[in-house]
């Protein structure tokens, strides 16, 4: 009888440390989500968000208000006629800023911005996001973020991925860095001046979305190619309309 009742006390404290060893013994579950900053927006950069939020994506804003949003790639691009017609004409347009191509041209945006213009996230170096990893497509938008806080004390909510290209990565990565909506476009003006539609009517009608590439040497500067889209906007009963106004913060 004592060797059995031995036995049964040997059996039990197997049984007690096995229990033990069970999620439900309070130890945390460690998986994808649970690692730092994939899944869980652990960065400074960014206010997090839950597994199932991701950014939206816009290439045009379902509105009857006459309004066309003017969005600028890249930042090569710095006329300072630009800066006038802005001020003049009290234009809310969008500078999408990438931090190596504006390099130190950065006054120029500082300006910019203190007659209107918002400035928004487009990459560190305007890579080609699709296909790249989390970490890689998080350091561009979450580093561009951190340059523009630094720079003039903004947290942008905007972002453009490259090339208009992205996938389910890159919406995660501009949750994680506290993006609230990821802005295409239908309509782009071209160094001509003329327009071009990614898809739908070939004639720009409210809540269109333009974008005004960076071009190399283009024929007409930017602000001569801004005040010709305004004669056309102005023509078919349209205004510039601040697409922060229409696509909401989180």
């Amino acid at each position: 009888m004592i060797r059995w009742g031995a036995a049964v006390a040997v059996l039990l404290a197997v049984l007690a440390v096995l229990a033990g060893c069970g999620p439900s013994a309070g130890r945390p579950a460690v998986g994808p989500a649970g690692r730092g900053g994939e899944g869980t927006g652990g960065a400074a950069d960014g206010a997090g968000r839950s597994p199932d939020r991701v950014p939206p994506v816009v290439d045009r804003v379902p509105t009857r208000d006459g309004v066309v949003f003017l969005t600028y790639d890249d930042g090569a691009e710095r006329d300072p006629r630009f800066i006038d017609l802005v001020r003049q004409r009290r234009l809310p347009v969008s500078m999408f800023l990438t931090d190596s191509v504006v390099g130190p041209g950065y006054g120029h945006f500082a300006r910019l911005r203190s007659v209107g213009a918002s400035l928004q996230n487009h990459t560190l170096d305007h890579p080609a996001l699709r296909g790249l990893p989390y970490a890689g497509q998080r350091a561009e938008i979450c580093g561009q973020q951190r340059k523009l806080r630094s720079r003039f004390g903004i947290r942008p909510h905007l972002f453009r991925p490259p090339y208009g290209t992205y996938d389910a990565t890159t919406l995660r990565a501009a949750a994680d860095c506290g993006i609230a909506a990821v802005v295409l476009w239908r309509v782009t003006l071209e160094g001509d001046g003329t327009l071009t539609y990614a898809r739908g009517a070939r004639r720009l009608g409210p809540g269109d979305i333009v974008s005004v590439p960076a071009g190399e040497a283009p024929p007409l500067t930017l602000a001569e190619r801004t005040t010709r889209l305004l004669r056309e906007l102005e023509e078919q009963g349209l205004r510039v309309g601040r697409l922060e106004d229409y696509v909401r913060h989180r």
